[in-house]
C-alpha cells in the first residue's frame, strides 16, 4: 500500500507539473501576441460578430466575461462570452481567441460529428464521476461480505463498471482534442477570408492558437494519468480484500 500512496503522490506532482507548464505556455502566448495589433485594428468583439455574420448565424450573442482567457461558447444560452482582455482588444491574440470560439458555434451549425459527441458526453460524464466512488465500494462490499462464500466475482465486476464510469471523464478529453483542434483551423480559415488578419500575420494567431491547443493535450495526460491511478487504487482494494479471506 505504502508503494500506491508514493506512486500516487508522484502522480499528482507530475499532474500539477504538466497543468502548470501548459498554462504558462498560453499565458507566455498571449502576452506576446496580445501587445501586436492586427493591420485591421478589428477587436476580439468585432472579429466574433463578423465571423458570426460571415457563417450565416444570426442567434447568437457576443458577451464579456471577466477573468484572463476565460472565453467559452454556451450553446444553451446562445452566446459566445469572451473575456476582458479579448473583447476589446484589437491584438493579433485576442482576435485569434475570438475566431476559435466562433468556431464552436460553426461545428454545432453544420453537425461536426465530434463536437456532436463531446456534447452528448458532457451530461454522461458528470453522471457517471458521480457514480464512479460509490461503484466502487458497492462492489468492495459485496467483495466482502457477500460473494466470498460463494466464490463470485460480481462485486469486483461492479467495481469494474465504477472504474469504466470514471474513465468517461477522459474519453471526454480524448473527444475534446479533435474538437479545438478543429475550431482552430476553422478560425485561422476565416480570420484571413475575411480580411481581419493579413498572411503575414497569420502566423503569429497560429502560435497563439498552437499554445492554447497544448493545454488540451495537458488535460488529456492529466486526465489519463489520473485514470489509471483511480483504477490501480481499485486494485489494490480488491487485491487487500482478498488477501484476508
Amino acid at each position: 500500500m505504502l508503494e500506491y500512496y508514493v506512486l500516487s503522490l508522484a502522480a499528482m506532482l507530475l499532474c500539477g507539473a504538466i497543468a502548470a507548464w501548459a498554462s504558462g505556455k498560453v499565458r507566455s502566448a498571449y502576452k506576446k501576441y496580445g501587445s501586436m495589433p492586427t493591420s485591421s485594428h478589428m477587436t476580439g468583439y468585432d472579429t466574433a460578430k463578423r465571423l458570426l455574420r460571415a457563417g450565416g448565424v444570426h442567434d447568437i450573442k457576443v458577451g464579456k466575461v471577466a477573468g484572463h482567457l476565460s472565453d467559452h461558447y454556451h450553446p444553451k444560452k446562445k452566446i459566445v462570452n469572451l473575456s476582458e482582455s479579448v473583447y476589446g482588444n484589437d491584438s493579433i491574440a485576442a482576435c485569434a481567441v475570438a475566431a476559435h470560439e466562433v468556431g464552436h458555434v460553426l461545428q454545432k451549425k453544420k453537425g461536426y460529428a465530434p463536437y456532436q459527441l463531446r456534447q452528448v458526453l458532457v451530461g454522461i460524464t458528470n453522471v457517471g464521476s458521480a457514480l464512479a466512488l460509490p461503484l466502487v465500494l458497492v462492489g468492495l462490499i459485496l467483495d466482502l461480505f457477500v460473494t466470498a462464500t460463494q466464490n463470485s466475482n460480481v462485486g469486483f465486476y461492479i467495481a469494474l463498471g465504477g472504474v469504466a464510469l470514471y474513465g468517461l471523464s477522459t474519453l471526454f478529453v480524448l473527444v475534446t482534442l479533435p474538437v479545438e483542434y478543429n475550431a482552430s483551423r476553422r478560425a485561422k480559415k476565416l480570420l484571413v477570408s475575411e480580411g481581419i488578419l493579413t498572411k503575414e500575420e497569420l502566423p503569429y494567431a497560429e502560435k497563439m492558437l498552437s499554445a492554447a491547443a497544448q493545454t488540451y493535450v495537458a488535460s488529456l495526460l492529466t486526465s489519463l494519468i489520473l485514470f489509471l491511478r483511480f483504477f490501480l487504487w481499485v486494485l489494490i482494494l480488491f487485491g487487500g480484500s482478498r488477501r484476508r479471506r
